[in-house]
């Protein structure tokens, strides 16, 4: 990620974890290029599998950094909450994540699973797009200071 204040090709890259591919379409449309003005651009890191997911935040590499998660809670084999929880347990400072879940009552999970923000199914762009703007602005104030 590369942020400066007059730095307009900063991006972040955004994870987006769901087995399903229309799933992780929802969400990449919901976001756009920019979630809102004052973030920069969104570079979009598709997983399918919770190995892929794995293998990307675990990677050395700078240039291939994840700055935000966004996991789906519905994915199977391997759910998102409890995907989440265990990079939140496994993953030195692991980029924040946003869980979608499946029922607005499945809050708690949610919270179990160490997730910073949670929008729940069907995929309101407006709410996701908040969130994760949210997320990246408190990710640019953690790696800036």
């Amino acid at each position: 990620m590369v942020i400066s204040g007059t730095d307009t090709d900063a991006r972040m890259r955004v994870l987006v974890y769901s087995d399903k591919a229309d799933t992780r379409e929802q969400v990449r449309l919901a976001i756009g290029r920019r979630p809102a003005a004052d973030v920069p651009k969104v570079e979009f890191v598709e997983c399918a599998t919770a190995p892929g997911v794995l293998r990307k935040l675990e990677s050395k590499d700078p240039a291939e950094r994840i700055d935000v998660a966004v996991f789906d809670g519905e994915a199977a084999p391997t759910g998102g909450m409890g995907l989440c929880r265990q990079v939140k347990d496994e993953i030195f400072r692991c980029p924040p994540v946003l869980l979608l879940v499946g029922r607005r009552d499945d809050g708690w999970l949610a919270t179990w699973s160490q997730a910073e923000q949670v929008v729940s199914h069907p995929i309101d762009p407006v709410a996701l797009a908040e969130s994760l703007a949210e997320l990246m602005r408190q990710r640019v104030a953690a790696l800036s200071g």
